[in-house]
């Protein structure tokens, strides 16, 4: 849910408008890299405790083709993380907001692991994490729409 808490500010400003200037959205905004960061080390717990109760086989390629969603979020959730600080925004520069990109295809690989590995397996966690990522992802889907909609609209006033 923390990384859930990382796109919501900039969803909900462009899918719902007249929160723009809500209270919590702009909490959220000024806590993103400290709620992303947050994210990352659960993910890297995660990852720790099932590689622990599973006992994985890192010398086994059918190890990696099962968890190849979770392993390809956990990366782009690293390469996020270390390049969160003013340091890498300076010399990254728009290579950074590039690189940053990756957030939303982590959001889709997540999407897939949660679903994937949690089907027939379901917790208390399951339906939480179930309905945040994929309502974050719907949002996603209709933040793309609305920015379609507003280019196509400034094409054909041109």
């Amino acid at each position: 849910m923390a990384y859930v808490a990382t796109l919501v500010p900039t969803i909900i400003r462009i899918v719902f408008p007249a929160f723009k200037t809500h209270d919590a959205v702009r909490w959220l905004l000024k806590q993103r890299r400290a709620i992303g960061i947050f994210a990352f080390v659960m993910a890297v717990g995660h990852a720790y405790f099932v590689i622990r109760k599973r006992n994985f086989d890192f010398f086994d390629v059918n190890t990696y083709r099962a968890s190849a969603e979770g392993l390809s979020t956990l990366i782009i959730f690293t390469l996020l993380t270390a390049t969160s600080n003013d340091w890498s925004m300076k010399r990254l520069k728009q290579n950074w907001k590039r690189l940053h990109t990756l957030t939303y295809g982590a959001m889709f690989l997540l999407a897939w692991h949660v679903i994937n590995k949690m089907s027939g397996q379901w917790t208390l966690v399951t339906p939480i994490a179930a309905v945040g990522i994929l309502s974050i992802t719907s949002l996603f889907l209709m933040r793309k729409g609305a920015e379609f909609q507003k280019a196509l609209a400034k094409a054909n006033s041109n």
